[in-house]
C-alpha cells in the first residue's frame, strides 16, 4: 500500500496504482494558497492513465503561482534549459487521452519544437481553496479547460497533485518540489 511512509520508494519507481495513489492522496493534509505560491518542478507518477509518460516525453518543467489570480500550469524547458510557459489547448488534451502519443527520447526535440509554438506569457489559471475528495486544500482552477489541480501536503517543500479533467474517467499524479 502506498503511504507517506513509503512514498519517496513509490517516487523513485515512478508508479503505483490509482487506488493507492488515491489512498495516499486522502491521508495527506491540505495546503493553503500561500503555501503554494512559487516555482515548483515537477514530475509524474504513473498509475495508467493515458497520460502517463506525455509531460516526461515533453520537457515539462513544472507549474508557477505567482498569486491567486496569476499562475502558468504549464511551464516547458527548452534550448539551453531555459523556461518558458505554455498556454494549454483542449485539442491537445483531448488527443492525448484518445491517441496516446509516442513517449520517447528521441521525441523529445520535436515535442519541445511544438510546445515553443504554444508560448505564453499570460496567466492561464487561478489557485483557490476548494474540496475535493472531503478535504479543503489549494486547487489550480484552469482558465480554458475543465480541469482542477488538487494539492496536499507530502512535506514541506513537496506536494502531491491530481489532476481532475471532466474528459478522463480517472485522475491523473504528479508531484511538485519546491524549486
Amino acid at each position: 500500500m502506498l503511504t507517506l511512509e513509503n512514498f519517496d520508494t513509490i517516487r523513485l519507481q515512478g508508479r503505483t496504482t490509482v487506488a493507492e495513489a488515491l489512498a495516499l492522496f486522502d491521508q495527506l493534509e491540505p495546503v493553503d494558497l500561500d503555501f503554494m505560491m512559487g516555482r515548483w518542478r515537477g514530475s509524474e507518477l504513473l498509475t495508467g492513465h493515458p497520460m502517463d509518460g506525455l509531460l516526461a516525453a515533453t520537457n515539462w518543467y513544472g507549474k508557477e503561482f505567482v498569486s491567486p489570480d496569476c499562475v502558468h500550469p504549464l511551464l516547458f524547458s527548452g534550448n539551453n534549459d531555459q523556461l518558458f510557459k505554455v498556454a494549454p489547448q483542449a485539442f491537445l488534451m483531448n488527443l492525448a487521452l484518445k491517441s496516446p502519443l509516442p513517449r520517447n527520447e528521441a521525441l523529445k526535440p520535436v515535442y519541445t519544437s511544438l510546445t515553443t509554438l504554444l508560448k505564453t506569457e499570460e496567466s492561464q489559471a487561478r489557485l483557490r481553496m476548494m474540496e475535493h475528495r472531503g478535504k479543503v486544500s489549494a486547487t489550480m482552477i484552469y482558465d480554458y479547460l475543465p480541469i482542477h489541480d488538487a494539492f496536499r501536503k507530502v512535506s514541506d517543500d513537496t506536494v502531491f497533485g491530481l489532476m481532475d479533467y471532466k474528459a478522463s474517467g480517472t485522475p491523473y499524479f504528479f508531484i511538485l518540489d519546491r524549486a
